[in-house]
Formats: structure tokens, sequence, C-alpha cells
């Protein structure tokens, strides 16, 4: 049986509800902190003071800076006793405030005098200064970052509190390159992904891929399509609900939404470009809400020239930054040296008919 686009394409909001209806946010897991970078973070975490004592921030003869008032070169000062050394990062002995560099103090046989004054502070981290005793990090719906996995390993901080959507990505063979695009990007936006691929083409070695017992979203790679081959959507239906086949969403038209069971479900097409577009239409927005992620950061420039765009279709627009404007790649269509050159994408709703040259748009950033 071929699979068939019906004679009108469903609006992309309706698609999009009928997949996001009966979603919540997933419960939050305990992750250690090298598997929680890219996760959403589901709380706040109350982190301790660091450091925790005063340290050297630099290498040193670790001093008290009011004793050596009137210090110089010309008139060094007389030690009576060695000062200790100190090592960046180490913990500054007890009553000394400041660290002079190597060369501020000088040794002449047993002596030693110092040749510079110091400053309460000088070379030196105190405590509490990077982070405040009871300090909390509010990263509610918010992504892990590299700065925030800092601050948590020098607190002391083993894991976080994240939602991380489980998906099964399953290729249908002749889509390997389009579904490692959407596994890493998916890896990116800080989904666990587990990638199966069919056996072959048909609906019955598809829909034998679709086991959706352990996942918490599937996204099916190639066969969306009306080819004599393409037989994705069927083994959908075979398996749970197909919500909508046909988009009008360009690109992307030949996407479709599903529910296996309580699983929601996308087909993306296997052409890179659709596949791409219809992740940035359906897939995401559908993560974003089971990990509770909060409202992703557009960026608002003026275009550099008109983009005109056809009432009733959804279009997805790669834009380049250009003098501080976004300059259109690629409507309808996208070559593959668009998608690698663009910085954001711009999604045009149906009942738009696109934007004037140095209209403000909002786009969203390719790489957040």
């Amino acid at each position: 049986m071929t699979q068939r686009l019906p004679p009108s394409l469903t609006p992309l909001d309706v698609a999009l509800a009928a997949l996001l209806q009966g979603v919540d946010p997933l419960a939050p897991v305990e992750l250690p902190l090298a598997e929680a970078a890219g996760c959403i973070a589901a709380g706040i975490s109350s982190l301790a003071a660091y450091p925790r004592h005063n340290i050297a921030a630099a290498d040193g003869w670790a001093l008290r800076a009011n004793d050596l008032v009137g210090a110089s070169s010309y008139s060094p000062l007389l030690l009576t006793d060695a000062p200790a050394w100190v090592e960046a990062g180490e913990a500054m002995p007890a009553g000394c405030d400041c660290v002079l560099d190597a060369d501020a103090v000088e040794m002449s046989g047993p002596l030693m005098q110092v040749l510079t004054e110091g400053v309460p502070g000088q070379g030196v981290t105190r405590a509490g200064s990077d982070i405040g005793e009871r300090t909390s990090i509010e990263l509610e719906g918010r992504p892990v970052t590299a700065a925030t996995l800092l601050l948590a390993r020098v607190a002391g901080v083993e894991q976080l509190s994240v939602r991380r959507p489980r998906l099964r990505l399953v290729n249908v063979p002749g889509a390997t390159a389009t579904a490692h695009l959407i596994a890493e990007i998916a890896r990116a936006a800080g989904l666990d992904v587990e990638m199966h691929e069919a056996g072959t083409r048909a609906a019955a070695s598809i829909a034998e891929a679709l086991d959706h017992s352990a996942c918490d979203l599937v996204v099916t790679i190639g066969g969306s399509g009306v080819g004599r081959h393409d037989a994705a959507v069927i083994a959908l239906a075979e398996r749970g609900e197909v919500l909508a086949h046909g988009l009008a969403l360009q690109p992307g038209r030949t996407a479709a939404v599903a529910r296996l069971g309580r699983v929601p479900a996308v087909a993306l097409p296997g052409s890179p470009d659709h596949a791409l577009a219809a992740w940035f239409a359906l897939v995401l927005p559908l993560a974003d809400r089971l990990s509770a992620r909060q409202p992703r950061r557009q960026i608002t420039l003026p275009l550099s020239r008109k983009i005109a765009s056809s009432v009733g279709i959804a279009e997805i627009v790669l834009l380049a930054e250009e003098h501080k404007t976004w300059r259109p790649l690629a409507v309808g269509e996208w070559p593959l040296q668009a998608i690698a050159r663009s910085d954001a994408w711009l999604l045009i709703p149906g009942n738009h008919e696109g934007f004037a040259a140095g209209e403000p748009a909002d786009a969203y950033l390719m790489r957040e």
C-alpha cells in the first residue's frame, strides 16, 4: 500500500496542537554533572561558598600589607622572618593578606628584603568572592551550560536535577546522513537519544522498530513521502494513530505527527532541509514541553531585504547575521551550504504575507 497526502494540507498550528495535546513535563531526574550538560534544569540549586577561605590568586610571597608600608627599591624593608611562598590556589597563611610577585622580595645571602608596598587583598581571592554563602542558581527551565557546571563543581555539587526527554530515533534506510544530523542536534538540545535503524523500508520492518515502551517521544527519519518505497506513516498507523500527514509547512510538507499509545511521534522527511525544518517546527516545541523549558530566546534585527511568503503555508527562512541585520539565505528550499552558513531561522506563520526590507524580525538562533 502506498501512502498518500490528503487533498488539503494540515495547518502547522493545528498539527502542533494535536501533537502537544496531553503532553506534560517529565518528572525530574538526578544526573551526574557530566551527563547533565545541555539538559534542562528542573530546580534551584543552593551552593556552598567558594572559596571557603582566602586563597592565593597568583604565585608569590605571602605577607601582611601593614608591615610593608614605605617599602621601595630605594628604601628596602628588611625582613626578620622569611615569608611563606604560596602557589595560586593554596590557602593563605594566617595573618597574611597580600601576595607579592617573586621579584618584589630580594634575597641577599641569609637576608631578605621587600622592594615594594602591598595592598590588602592584592593577589588574593577572598573567601566567598566567587560564590557567596547560600547562593542559589535559578536554573529552572534553562539549559545546563558549561558555566553552570563550573559553579557546581567548585561548590562540591555532584548531581543536578534535570528533565531529559528520552528520544527513540528510527532511521529508515536511505536517510542515514539526515538521521545523524537530527541525532546530533537532539543531543545538543539535551535529549537522551537512542538511535535505531529499520531493517528495510517496508512498513512492517519500520513498525517493528517503533518500540515506544522506554521513551518519551519517537522520531522517524525518512519514508514519509509518497514514493513507492515510503512507508513510515503507514507503519505509524499500524502501531498507533496518525494525527496529521501532509503539513502546510515549507520545507517539511511531507512530515507527519502521530501518537503511539501516550507517546507522541513525528515522522521527519529524509531530505536534510525538510527534516531540519520539521524538527524546528514540531519536535523542538515538543521537547520543550516535555522538559518544561523556558521560552527560547529570540534575536530581533531588521531584515536586509524583503521576504515574500505564500498565505496559507508556514515557511521557515534561514538567516545570516550581517552588519546588524538579518540577511535571508534560503526560503522554501534550503541548499546544504545555506544550512551550514545560517545563524538563525525565522518561522513565518501561514497567515502572514512576509516581511518588508528593514522590518524587524524575531529569529531563533541555530546554535544557542
